[in-house]
């Protein structure tokens, strides 16, 4: 749908008078004008890009901003309502209407085209766009084209500041606006091609290592994730690699220029490394752990890592790049870095559509929700899972402990046992002639286990008292039975004696 690999949702801002100081507000008032600011009320230079601004109340104060890539040509009529029917819409759930709308359509030159014929061309796209605005009463004040340094305006018929061949924009970094921005901390990232090239693809040998590292990883991985207990050991093993990347990261020298930046990090993240991070980052509780990497002073180099790991999906694994650009645009986000945001979150969307974590953090980051709500959230999990391991952990240690004591206790109270078996086999031993001559002449034998002719010993004869159902005791170490003294008083007793052979 766009001429760039970009999300065809559109990427819709309400921060625009939030990021801007009070101090630093100063006033627009002609095309040329508008047309210097709009780098910096993006943070960068749109290519190939429809833009739309909302301006509230007398003095035309900027509120929500929207940017989409151009499409073509069929489509223009149902994406012209689409545009504006989400800036408005947008605006109306915050309560702030706009009054108004200016209009860019920002879009190089093609092969052998000049920046006026583009204007030309893209002329039916500005007049669809200012239509659909006006059948939602809200006018479209000005509507530009930039294009090869200079800009057109489709609503001024004047030609001594809109001539038919363009004005030249001003050089960068010589206007009010830039400076008026450089005073308030804003800074213009260079083009949105190049802010996407941070996210691309690496290619030549450095892709084909790559690509032969995320084969062996998802020949091993993936059946592990997919197992029980398994996947939990490999949730934990990704985990604890981005722990070890990200100080890594952070820790590594500073350099200037971002591609430089870019290359030192490709050097930090070995192949092997960045395919288990990225195949471990498939599973959904993994990356929403992963997400809790969002704020404090490591939180730079993590957006690092998210970026890198996005340019380490090469083909055919490109579709892979949706969770690490998805959690950069949630850690740009959250570190109030909106352009990056917006772009990582774009190129999420563009990777894969239907990937609702991107959809979800592309809804709330567009509609001006503060990231706070989520990182709350995202905390309280993060304590409560705390809570739950040192909670096991104790179990466990408790559990041990009571092991421990257990087999002390059975060391410990295991010769007791038997001492105590000797003293009432000798016990009984003596008391043995007294009671043997009130007793019948059946009970010797039972008693001491011996085998005459009418009699049997152990648990085999039918007097024995140490079988399955008896009540007997455990077998002492001079080999009679523990309970034999008691056998020779159940027989005197009759019905016990009876129950115990049962």
């Amino acid at each position: 749908m766009t001429h760039h690999n970009e999300s065809s949702r559109p990427s819709i801002d309400s921060s625009a008078a939030r990021d801007t100081p009070p101090d630093a507000q100063i006033t627009l008032r002609s095309p040329a004008e508008l047309a210097d600011a709009l780098p910096y009320l993006l943070g960068f230079h749109p290519n190939d890009s429809v833009v739309m601004l909302a301006l509230h109340g007398e003095r035309g104060r900027f509120g929500g901003r929207l940017r989409l890539g151009i499409p073509g040509p069929e489509e223009w009529p149902d994406v012209s309502r689409q545009l504006a029917e989400t800036l408005i819409s947008g605006c109306d759930k915050r309560g702030a209407r706009p009054d108004g709308i200016v209009l860019f359509l920002c879009q190089d030159p093609a092969g052998g085209e000049t920046g006026r014929q583009v204007m030309e061309r893209l002329r039916p796209l500005a007049q669809s766009l200012r239509l659909a605005c006006g059948e939602l009463d809200v006018p479209v004040y000005e509507a530009l084209c930039l294009s090869d340094g200079r800009y057109w305006s489709y609503c001024c018929p004047d030609e001594r500041c809109c001539p038919p061949d363009g004005a030249p924009l001003a050089p960068p970094g010589t206007s009010v606006m830039a400076a008026a921005a450089a005073y308030a901390g804003i800074q213009v990232r260079g083009t949105l091609r190049e802010m996407e090239a941070r996210y691309a693809p690496l290619t030549g040998g450095r892709a084909l290592e790559q690509q032969s590292a995320l084969d062996a990883a998802a020949a091993d991985l993936v059946p592990r994730i997919l197992a029980g207990t398994a996947g939990r050991t490999v949730r934990q093993e990704t985990l604890d690699l981005v722990s070890l990347v990200v100080g890594r990261f952070h820790t590594a020298r500073p350099v200037v220029g971002r591609a430089e930046a870019d290359a030192r990090d490709d050097d930090l993240l070995a192949a092997d490394e960045a395919a288990a991070v990225i195949l471990g980052l498939q599973d959904r509780t993994t990356r929403d752990h992963a997400a809790e990497w969002m704020e404090g002073p490591r939180a730079p180099a993590v957006l690092r890592l998210w970026r890198a790991l996005a340019r380490r999906c090469v083909p055919p694994y490109t579709e892979h790049a949706a969770a690490p650009l998805a959690l950069a645009g949630w850690v740009a986000w959250s570190i109030g870095d909106h352009p990056e945001a917006r772009v990582a979150l774009s190129r999420a969307l563009s990777t894969d559509p239907e990937y609702l974590f991107a959809q979800l953090l592309h809804r709330a980051c567009n509609d001006g929700m503060d990231p706070e709500h989520l990182r709350r959230c995202l905390r309280r999990e993060r304590a409560d899972r705390a809570v739950h391991a040192a909670a096991h952990a104790e179990v466990a240690r408790a559990a041990a402990a009571d092991a421990k004591t257990a087999g002390t206790k059975e060391v410990v109270e295991a010769p007791r046992a038997r001492e105590a078996a000797d003293h009432a086999q000798e016990r009984r031993r003596r008391d043995r002639p007294a009671t043997a001559g009130a007793g019948t002449a059946d009970v010797g034998p039972v008693g001491v286990g011996s085998t005459g002719p009418g009699g049997t010993s152990g648990p085999s004869g039918s007097g024995g008292t140490s079988g399955p159902g008896s009540s007997a005791g455990p077998v002492g170490p001079a080999g009679a039975s523990g309970p034999a003294g008691r056998a020779r008083t159940r027989r005197r007793g009759g019905p016990r004696g009876a129950r115990s052979r049962s």
